[in-house]
């Protein structure tokens, strides 16, 4: 397996000449949460007032938890670690995923910039709209964001928190595998459900790797 460029340092290398594309590709860890915290709760209201059932409204939160989990798997495993052939495709991938891997501690490349997460959100959520009723979606798509703000979250600490319990531990040990192990394997951010479902797993008896 071919050997990756990982530095150490807390600082990437600029990605953008034009000042403000440079600017629009890093952010805060909390930003996120200013963001889509007043979006979830909005969903949550518009849920109930569209006459959901607190059991109806449980069930379709907990789906909309699910299935970003899946998303979060598939769009890292298919499309960050995609590898194209093309200059051009080499250089979308570097600015997408490709800096983190070479830079995992940068601490304002290790959320999804708002530039990318609301348009994103948006699009999710015009998809969803054709699949489920109103009030079944106005459930479903609060738990969606609030996987993908505990993805964030989550994220973020990884790289820069020392966890004290043996699960969040081995959660974060799962993440630094695939960071200076084999990118190849271990997708999952917030859980490794799916990479226990598509075989993309580690070893069961990992080697202990950066804290």
């Amino acid at each position: 397996m071919k050997k990756n460029f990982v530095s150490n340092s807390e600082e990437s290398i600029r990605m953008f000449k034009n000042g403000l594309m440079e600017s629009l590709s890093k952010v805060h860890y909390a930003v996120p949460l200013f963001i889509f915290i007043p979006v979830i709760v909005f969903f949550i209201v518009l849920a109930f007032e569209n006459n959901i059932g607190l059991g109806g409204f449980s069930v379709f939160f907990l789906i909309g938890l699910l299935v970003w989990t899946a998303t979060e798997y598939l769009l890292h495993r298919f499309i960050f670690h995609y590898h194209p052939s093309s200059e051009f495709g080499k250089k979308i991938h570097f600015i997408f995923h490709g800096v983190h891997h070479d830079y995992p501690k940068d601490r304002k490349r290790l959320v999804m910039p708002p530039s990318a997460s609301i348009p994103l959100a948006t699009a999710f959520y015009f998809l969803f709209s054709l699949f489920f009723l109103p009030n079944q979606l106005y459930a479903f798509f609060p738990g969606f964001l609030f996987g993908y703000l505990v993805y964030d979250m989550l994220h973020y600490a990884m790289h820069h928190y020392n966890f004290k319990s043996g699960i969040m531990k081995r959660v974060k040990q799962h993440h630094m595998l695939h960071h200076y192990h084999n990118p190849e394997k271990g997708f999952g951010v917030s859980t490794s459900l799916w990479d226990n479902i598509l075989r993309s797993k580690f070893a069961d008896s990992p080697k202990k790797l950066h804290e």
